[in-house]
């Protein structure tokens, strides 16, 4: 299966799960569909992993992200494009380094060090092949859980953002049973977000959830020609990220 025949696929049996009024938060669970994919190195960029116009994978890019924990903790997030790449599954892929910090009496304490995997295909849908994920306690490694790696003891990739997106169309954006299960849904095209970096109108939104956190579910805004500029916790937790500052080489 190619993976223009699994994008047929997966858009016919997620477009009803879910309802995008205001009040309909809580989407059908579609995780049963049985999630079978194969991957074709040839159908991936392979010299130019550039992004699309939502998700920039220039290296030495850096986007910064600031706000709260569903605690009301100040937080800072680091995203660094790297310019060093990872062969999964036959695939190259851009190596993204993404630091998370909070707020400890004023400085920034380091909780979390991540190497997320990203692969673009020749129609230029992003895809998601893992991360190597540690939670950091004063300075040293506590866990290593929500690690994973597409190709390995089942895991499989997803997409993280489509090239074309449409509203309603819903993917998985990983597959690691039990430790990565993230799906999204467009919702909209043209929505407006005011963030520390600026206010953007017609954004593609995004609403996003995962089986192993029931009833929670958060929006993130991207803006054609800048990437990701706002996170935010709608329903079973707070909490939200605002772009602060793009660095580019």
């Amino acid at each position: 299966m190619y993976l223009k025949h699994w994008f047929i696929y997966i858009f016919i049996f997620f477009s009803l799960f879910w309802s995008c009024s205001d009040n309909a938060l809580s989407p059908t669970d579609p995780f049963d569909l049985e999630y079978i994919i194969e991957i074709d190195p040839a159908e991936f960029e392979s010299q130019n992993i550039t992004g699309n116009d939502y998700f920039y994978l220039i290296p030495g890019t850096t986007y910064v992200y600031e706000g709260e924990d569903e605690d009301g903790t100040a937080v800072r997030v680091e995203e660094e494009v790297l310019d060093q790449t990872k062969i999964i599954m036959g695939v190259t892929c851009r190596i993204v380094n993404a630091r998370e910090y909070k707020d400890k009496k004023g400085d920034w304490d380091q909780v979390e060090d991540t190497f997320d995997w990203y692969a673009q295909d020749n129609d230029g849908n992003i895809w998601y092949f893992g991360e190597d994920s540690k939670a950091i306690r004063n300075g040293d490694v506590v866990s290593t859980s929500g690690s994973w790696e597409a190709g390995q003891d089942g895991a499989l990739p997803g997409i993280l953002l489509l090239a074309r997106p449409n509203v309603g169309l819903s993917y998985r954006q990983e597959y690691y049973k039990g430790e990565a299960e993230d799906v999204a849904q467009v919702i909209s095209m043209s929505a407006s977000v005011s963030t520390a970096y600026g206010t953007f109108d017609e954004c593609l939104q995004t609403a996003e959830w995962s089986r192993l956190e029931p009833g929670i579910i958060e929006h993130k805004f991207y803006k054609e020609g800048t990437g990701l500029v706002y996170v935010e916790a709608v329903k079973g937790e707070k909490g939200f990220e605002s772009l602060t500052d793009i660095s580019k080489p």
